[in-house]
């Protein structure tokens, strides 16, 4: 008679190692896979396609990525062929990260032609007043309101290749011509000077001079600075590129951790 118990054995085996096979088959390369609580925040935060947002927990800390593309939206709705990032959509994204106890920092990745001042602005004031260790790189342009954007992390990049256009404040529509207007946008211009100099090494005086050169833009005044002279000039902290950023923020992090 043939041995039932052999026979069960057997069959235990066969199903395990069909259960590994089927698993290898879903993850070849065995990659580690998101913790339940990462999956739960990424849900909170919103899907990629929507937000252009990521949260990784596959490093060594757990790390949100916002990406500001663009120009950033205000007030206004633009075209809608232009592409846009939303304040109001980064705004209560930037407080669930302050206030989640799964992310440990925030990366910030700009590649920006400027946009609304008052929104550029808000989200600047936001990443600067967080707690959380954030790190800013500025990959092809962190032009106009983009400037107080990459300088409000607790570090800055640049990439080598990557320009930073300043130039005085601009609107466009009906305007007044009187001396009044003119000093609205004086006062905005020391709002954002004021900014730059508390966030980055570049004094609010070397900052406006820069606004206002006459011999770099054709059709403006203004400056271009690539990514070494952001840094030789003070307003970027280091030239570098995605692995250097991540690096630079997981070291922020474990410095905390240690200060604890």
């Amino acid at each position: 008679m043939p041995d039932n118990r052999h026979l069960s054995m057997q069959n235990e085996e066969v199903t395990e190692g069909q259960q590994d096979s089927e698993q290898e088959e879903q993850n070849p390369e065995n990659v580690p896979q998101p913790t339940p609580e990462a999956e739960a925040l990424s849900q909170q935060l919103g899907q990629l396609p929507e937000t252009g947002s990521v949260t990784t927990d596959n490093g060594q800390h757990i790390i949100h990525c916002l990406t500001i593309i663009g120009q950033i939206g205000g007030h206004y709705i633009l075209p809608s062929n232009n592409k846009t990032t939303k304040y109001e959509h980064l705004i209560p994204q930037l407080v669930a990260i302050e206030e989640s106890p799964v992310i440990e920092g925030l990366l910030v990745i700009l590649n920006t032609v400027g946009g609304d001042i008052e929104a550029g602005l808000a989200l600047a004031e936001l990443i600067a007043g967080m707690k959380k260790p954030t790190v800013s790189l500025v990959l092809g342009g962190g032009h106009s309101i983009g400037v107080p954007l990459a300088v409000a992390a607790k570090r800055s990049f640049i990439a080598q290749t990557a320009t930073m256009t300043l130039h005085p404040v601009r609107m466009t529509g009906l305007m007044l011509g009187v001396p009044q207007a003119f000093s609205y946008f004086q006062r905005m211009q020391e709002r954002i000077s004021g900014f730059v100099e508390l966030n980055s090494k570049m004094t609010a005086k070397r900052f406006s001079e820069l606004c206002m050169k006459t011999d770099e833009l054709v059709l403006d005044i203004g400056s271009i600075l690539d990514g070494e002279r952001a840094v030789s000039e003070g307003l970027i902290d280091e030239p570098g590129s995605l692995s250097s950023a991540i690096q630079a923020l997981y070291k922020i992090i474990d410095e905390n951790r240690q200060n604890k």
